[in-house]
């Protein structure tokens, strides 16, 4: 795999002739809406058998197996044809070998309303999808999912484990910390509560449950943690998985109603899965900013490591980026966008999208009806930066926010780095 970034004056004819591939496989793979008109700073993926890398000053051979993080000897093997590897000739084309991949498990959030077009495309590359949401009531009962029956039944055709979710949500509105409270303090109502995930799981042949409980109270930590406790006896007596969703920390004593009541050591003790959701720095109602800048994604993972068992993290990864008016003011809200739906922005308004290189993340800005504006989003550069920290912190995986919205270089750029687990 090879990310070429657009420049000035390219076509993707002359992206392909200097790639060797064809003009309709990259169209293809990358699913470009408009293939005549590239956009400055746009990146292209290319799926190659072969990856080259051309000779700059400073380089050796040392380097180089560091930079694509091969094995020293194995890349000595693959170029025969340098016979003094201690002077590399400017220029000059190193091979390198094709490294080993790891497997890896992947969970996809998604709504009911997805496409089925969207949702196919999408199995082959996931291990779970997870289904939004179940919401919990003060009695421990819940309110039903429509539809999720569909979503069941392709996930497990194409041997995806289907994961139901329940959340704290309100009304089909908020995050309601009163609402966990109520359950969290309430033994009958948690009792009640188990009951219904499990004969819900049971009913519509889920593979486990995500808990997904933000907003709590600080002092609801401890009774949380029990909570955990008691739902995993129940659906593991079952043969179910649990997993939880948890907020970025980095630190235990974290501050802040986000944090508190998410006990990472508990988690990683009780659950098979912990999914740090990390992403949300760059926000509805923050300055423009990366919505996962890397530096911050890393951070967390440096806590998170030190209690959690690394295999049972899974890495948030956001699908979406935001669009603000600027200057910025306090309390506006910015528009969200897809990954692709950026590009064809960009291209529409006729800027260059630049690149971060502290946030790790794409950027660009434009004006319209008198009114400037600054969009945040992700390309392959940005998600092959955070995939990176999988292997770096040896991460069971990773997690998608959410694959309602197809965004084709990402799953190129997933794929030419990992191997999917399918666990049925």
């Amino acid at each position: 795999m090879e990310i070429y970034v657009v420049k000035q004056g390219d076509t993707l004819y002359q992206i392909a002739n200097r790639y060797g591939v064809s003009v309709d496989k990259i169209i293809m793979d990358n699913e470009l809406t408009d293939a005549e008109n590239l956009v400055v700073g746009q990146t292209i993926v290319i799926l190659n058998n072969q990856t080259t890398h051309t000779v700059v000053s400073g380089d050796t051979l040392f380097k180089i197996s560091q930079m694509y993080n091969v094995n020293l000897q194995d890349l000595v093997r693959a170029n025969p044809q340098i016979t003094n590897p201690f002077n590399l000739k400017i220029g000059s084309i190193v091979n390198i070998p094709q490294a080993a991949k790891r497997e890896i498990e992947v969970n996809g959030y998604c709504f009911v309303n997805i496409d089925d077009d969207v949702l196919e495309k999408t199995l082959p590359s996931l291990t779970y999808l997870s289904i939004f949401s179940y919401e919990v009531l003060p009695d421990g009962n819940l309110v039903n999912i429509r539809n999720d029956g569909r979503l069941i039944e392709k996930a497990r055709d194409s041997r995806v484990a289907p994961m139901m979710v329940i959340t704290n949500i309100e009304n089909n509105s908020t995050f309601s910390s009163e609402l966990a409270h109520q359950i969290l303090t309430n033994s009958v109502a948690q009792a009640n509560l188990i009951r219904n995930v499990v004969a819900t799981m049971e009913q519509k042949n889920y593979y486990g449950v995500d808990i997904d409980f933000e907003y709590l109270y600080p002092e609801d930590r401890v009774a949380y943690n029990n909570f955990l406790a008691a739902m995993a006896a129940a659906v593991r007596s079952l043969g179910f998985i649990l997993t939880t969703a948890v907020a970025p920390k980095y630190s235990r004593n974290q501050q802040g109603i986000l944090y508190e009541a998410h006990d990472y050591q508990a988690h990683g003790s009780i659950v098979d899965h912990v999914i740090i959701m990390t992403y949300e720095w760059g926000y509805t109602y923050s300055p423009p900013m990366a919505v996962a800048p890397a530096g911050e994604v890393r951070k967390v993972l440096e806590y998170a490591v030190t209690e959690i068992p690394s295999q049972k993290i899974f890495m948030g990864m956001p699908n979406y980026g935001y669009d603000w008016n600027i200057p910025f003011v306090e309390g506006t809200a910015a528009t969200t966008i897809s990954n692709t739906g950026a590009v064809d922005l960009a291209r529409r308004v006729g800027s260059f999208i630049q690149y971060n290189e502290v946030q790790q993340s794409p950027y660009f800005n434009y004006w319209t009806n008198n009114q400037q504006h600054e969009v945040w989003f992700d390309d392959a550069r940005s998600v092959e930066a955070r995939l990176k920290f999988v292997n770096d912190f040896n991460l069971g995986g990773v997690s998608y926010w959410t694959i309602n919205r197809y965004f084709p270089q990402n799953w190129l750029v997933l794929n030419a780095m990992f191997n999917v687990k399918k666990l049925i």
